[in-house]
């Protein structure tokens, strides 16, 4: 029945997708948006409002459903990445991580798509660029957009996703097994062995295990629970951990029927896709079934505080601290105005950027400058994610002694700002990185309007009203000129005078850890002791049930899919222009890019002596940290490295240089690119240090977040020369060095290696650029560029000129050679404070250009959705997992949030072994196919056209042969790459791991242990 459901309704689809054609093609979104009137109706909707939107180009539409009172906003844009959202109003008032939970769980199935997982299955089964589910702290919203290339298959796989989100989260399945795979069960170590222990197991439950193994995110939890004690803000809607174990399955259903209701949804469609196919589907599909009902979900005002509250937390230590004496956190946090307020919300976030935002804010001044702290708080800023917003200053990385002196600074900072305000020079640049971000072309602008608007409509706010950017700005300037003092009245009002303000300390426990591991058993013992032998045995024969399901291949015949054949054979051309600026090669690509003007250089760094290539991360932060200005041309240095295409012990290693301005600005943004090449200050100790402490702060926090790509980059370290040297530049080789600089006492030394460095990182001689704009200004930008090379003429060393090559301006001197290096096993374990692991195998295989590597690809993809999701995963209970093939040529396994490790890598292994046996159809095939080239035709901005080919030479003939080459891919070429690359005997592999203690890895001789 359920296939015959999903058939019928697809051939009607098939004809309404059919006639969009027509009308895609006869005006634009924003004009066929403009016809509508208010009052209007329109499939059981009612137009409430039509308005322009000329900062973002585009016609918002907002409507509400007659019969239930759902909220509708269509944003209507000519750009073919559409993208569809649902959310709803979800207010937890218990931190068992009910919505978290459920969000994780209506996706496990429905009525119409009754199939275990069909989430992750679609994943595979159309072309979508983007696909997640997010929770909120009082929200959940359900994302996906596809692009609608104007072409009958891809409208089809429109109307797929949006039947597949609608069914999920109004008639989700909610099955008992499901709950307790992806929230949490009491469940045998060993589920087939009824005599090992009883544990914890789901995915959110380890999930959030590995949420607040991050001292960061610890904190803003506290800092918002503690600010807003009186409602939903003072729970934890993820989960606590010891507090998810109290959920019930009965619980979640009832949250579910009375939060996932039209009554609570707000509906969002953005692109060039006619509002009426949207309306239709949800009326029929969904709300027609619906009444309305009037949803407990508002969330009140938080009482205001009489006089300011000082609290304290506690958290793990850091071992990468970069000093380890001074880990401690300290902020303030004041409570703000309604963020329903649009304008006043829009001035508080302004006002919260020239507060904090560039080194010549006063806070950056008063608090980082001094050295006080290695860097401000993750949580600092304005936060308008809850209904009343927040605004946060403070540091991290401090030493206690210095708390009383961190709260004088901020007060005494408040009372200057107070006093003298802002300069005009820091208003009107901050005002102007406003138009620039306006004119930003982002390929994913649907999502990112999604989630901008999100917490403002969330209470009820006008959604149409934040995007009024540009009338906001006018209105502030209004303000500014009839009140001088306007901003520093705000100041006053909201800092000086509140009383409803949090001074939040946090600092390093010893036992933090020892103390979480025996709260853990305490609830685990609770949990078990009053267990009857009937109660042990239905727990076994449960964790039975779902090894079996989990174990069982599944009818997925109900969920719709995209063939292969419905894929673009031949990928669109990008026309570049190559040229010369001074003697340095240029590559032009003229683009609509909505006048804006993108420069990218890169410089190579092949000549650098060894020793100093570690150095090369910090220069590129110190470079960048120059002025106010680097803020607002978005100027940015980072370390590049580039693989070559056709052999794997090869490489480019340079730094690219990326800026971009509005037209009228070019040659201000070219002198400044000059002003850093001729004199780059490299003479001062004191501001090198406070950058030195906030990019150590940085690395050290960013491992707990990102602790797969750590493990996937020190895993491959051993098998190209590339990835050794990205290890150096960007794994833990790179966080244990800033570490020890941030120790030094004296940089003199450091300060004495940056001019060597600059010799060969600011050097034409080593140089190409590139240069995205429209076709009207392109000839000014060649002659800003010629300009710029002419200035920098004596950063010039005397050697042979690089001569360019065709397919990319990269000659061959650019690429380098390890003469000593020899790929060779390397098991590394790094023994972290963290509640889970990160797990990585990586195997040396083939470059870009190898007639393999299309078929590696297509393995990694196919392994991930039919492998390793089922054992590392729904299984393991793992956060996430899976293969990858990297275009440095190395094929590499990851976990992530992982409650396991060498259990992990027997699944890696057990991968391989399920490829080379061909266990898989082709159907298997063809949808790791339709992933790949999801990933492969993403949209790319007009800012990006061309990169591919300036930086690794991949022209578009090459990626077109690799696109025949993934059409091709058969059953035989994956069982053959499974065994020649992957099988035990033929491989190079590393292994990492980044997780808690492990005594048996300790005793293991074989791993190297850190």
């Amino acid at each position: 029945p359920c296939v015959a459901i999903a058939s019928a309704g697809l051939i009607s689809l098939q004809r309404l997708s059919a006639s969009l054609c027509f009308i895609l093609r006869c005006s634009s979104a924003v004009e066929r948006a403009l016809q509508y009137t208010v009052g209007q109706k329109i499939q059981g909707f009612t137009v409430k409002q039509v308005t322009a939107v000329p900062d973002l180009f585009l016609t918002a539409v907002k409507l509400s459903h007659d019969a239930t009172g759902a909220q509708y906003l269509h944003a209507a844009r000519d750009d073919s990445n559409n993208l569809f959202s649902v959310q709803f109003r979800t207010t937890p008032m218990d931190s068992t991580g009910v919505p978290h939970i459920l969000e994780h769980t209506v996706l496990c199935g429905s009525q119409r798509f009754p199939c275990r997982d069909p989430f992750f299955k679609m994943l595979n089964r159309s072309l979508s660029t983007f696909m997640n589910a997010f929770t909120a702290s009082d929200y959940t919203m359900y994302p996906f957009s596809t692009q609608n290339a104007k072409d009958f298959q891809n409208l089809l796989s429109t109307v797929i996703f949006f039947f597949f989100y609608l069914d999920a989260v109004f008639f989700p399945c909610l099955r008992e097994l499901d709950f307790w795979q992806e929230g949490w069960r009491l469940e045998h170590e060993t589920p087939t062995d009824p005599s090992s222990r009883l544990v914890f197991k789901g995915v959110v439950f380890n999930e959030m295990k590995g949420v607040f193994s991050d001292n960061e995110r610890l904190y803003a939890q506290h800092l918002q629970n503690k600010l807003l004690p009186d409602h939903t803000y003072s729970v934890v809607s993820g989960g606590e951990p010891l507090a998810i174990p109290d959920l019930t399955w009965e619980q979640l259903k009832h949250f579910h029927a009375t939060h996932y209701h039209p009554s609570n949804a707000r509906f969002f469609t953005y692109g060039d896709l006619p509002l009426e196919q949207h309306l239709q589907q949800i009326e029929e599909e969904a709300l027609s079934k619906f009444e309305r009902t009037e949803p407990n979900t508002a969330v009140p005002p938080q009482t205001h505080w009489d006089k300011p509250r000082l609290d304290h937390v506690t958290c793990r230590p850091d071992a990468l601290a970069p000093d380890p004496m001074k880990q401690n956190t300290l902020c303030m946090s004041y409570l703000l105005g309604d963020i329903t307020d649009t304008f006043e919300a829009f001035i508080l976030s302004l006002l919260s950027s020239l507060m904090i935002s560039g080194p010549n804010s006063p806070f950056y001044k008063a608090l980082i400058e001094p050295e006080i702290g290695s860097d401000f708080s993750s949580s600092v800023g304005f936060d308008g994610s809850t209904r009343q917003a927040s605004f946060t200053i403070g540091l991290q990385g401090m030493a206690e002694d210095d708390t009383e002196t961190v709260k004088h600074i901020i007060a005494q900072s408040i009372d200057d700002i107070i006093a003298t305000g802002f300069e005009e020079e820091q208003i009107e640049a901050l005002l102007h990185k406003i138009e620039i971000q306006m004119k930003h072309q982002s390929t994913s602008f649907g999502l990112a309007l999604a989630s901008y608007i999100a917490s403002c409509w969330n209470h009820d706010g006008d959604p149409v009203q934040l995007l009024k950017i540009s009338q906001n700005v006018s209105r502030f300037r209004q303000c500014l000129k009839e009140n001088p003092r306007y901003l520093q009245d705000k100041v006053q009002h909201y800092f000086k005078d509140n009383t409803h303000r949090l001074t939040l300390t946090m600092s390093p426990d010893e036992s933090f850890l020892e103390k979480q591991a025996e709260a853990e058993e305490q609830k685990l013992h609770q949990k078990i002791q009053n267990l009857s032998d009937a109660d042990h045995k239905d727990i076994y024969e449960k964790g039975l049930q779902l090894l079996a399901a989990q174990s069982t291949a599944q009818d997925a015949s109900c969920l719709p899919a995209l063939k292969v054949s419905d894929i673009e054979p031949i990928i669109p051309y990008t026309p570049v222009q190559l040229g010369t600026a001074g003697g340095v090669p240029v590559q032009y690509c003229e683009q609509p890019t909505n006048g804006m003007v993108y420069f990218r250089a890169m410089c190579n760094l092949n000549s650098l002596p060894e020793d100093l290539k570690i150095y090369v991360p910090l220069i590129c932060s110190v470079i960048t940290n120059v002025c106010v200005y680097i803020y607002i041309y978005m100027m940015s240095v980072s370390p590049q490295i580039i693989p070559d295409t056709d052999d794997l012990d090869l490489y480019e290693q340079g730094i690219i240089l990326s800026s971009s301005c509005l037209e009228r600005n070019l040659p201000d943004m070219f002198q400044l690119w000059s002003d850093i090449f001729n004199s780059p200050r490299f003479d001062d100790e004191q501001r090198l240090r406070v950058l030195v402490m906030m990019s150590a702060q940085e690395l050290s926090n960013g491992i707990s977040y990102s602790g797969h790509m750590y493990a996937m980059t020190r895993a491959a370290r051993s098998l190209t020369p590339t990835a050794d040297l990205q290890e150096a530049f960007s794994g833990m080789d790179q966080v244990k060095f800033m570490k020890r600089i941030a120790e030094m006492t004296d940089l003199t030394s450091v300060l004495r290696k940056l001019p060597r460095i600059k010799r060969h990182l600011l050097n034409p001689e080593n140089m190409r650029c590139a240069v995205n704009a429209t076709p009207q200004k392109m000839s000014e930008a060649a002659g800003e560029v010629e300009r710029f090379i002419g200035n920098i003429a004596a950063n010039r060393k005397e050697r042979k000129p690089v001569r360019p090559t065709v397919r990319s301006h990269r000659s061959p001197s650019s690429s380098c050679q390890e003469p000593h290096f020899k790929p060779c096993q390397m098991k590394t374990y790094f023994q972290l404070p963290f509640n889970v692991n990160f797990v990585s195998e990586c195997v040396r295989a083939v470059p870009f250009t190898h007639a393999d590597y299309a078929s590696l690809c297509i393995l990694a993809r196919m392994m991930t959705a039919k492998f390793l999701h089922g054992e590392i995963r729904e299984k393991g209970g793992a956060y996430g997992g899976g293969a990858r093939m990297g275009g440095g040529g190395l094929f590499s396994f990851y976990s992530y949030r992982d409650p396991n490790s060498t259990q992990t890598l027997s699944a890696f292994r057990g991968g391989v072994e399920w490829a080379r046996a061909g266990k898989f159809t082709q159907q298997d095939i063809d949808e790791a196919k339709l992933s790949v080239f999801s990933a492969v035709d993403a949209p790319v901005a007009p800012s990006d056209k061309g990169l591919g080919r300036f930086l690794n030479g991949i022209t578009d003939e090459m990626k077109q042969r690799y696109r025949e080459r993934l059409f091709a891919v058969t059953d035989k070429n994956l069982i053959d790459v499974a065994g020649r690359y992957l099988g035990v005997g033929q491989q190079t592999c590393g292994v990492a791991i980044l997780g808690p203690e492990n005594e048996s890895i300790r005793k293991d001789p074989s791993w190297v242990v850190k």
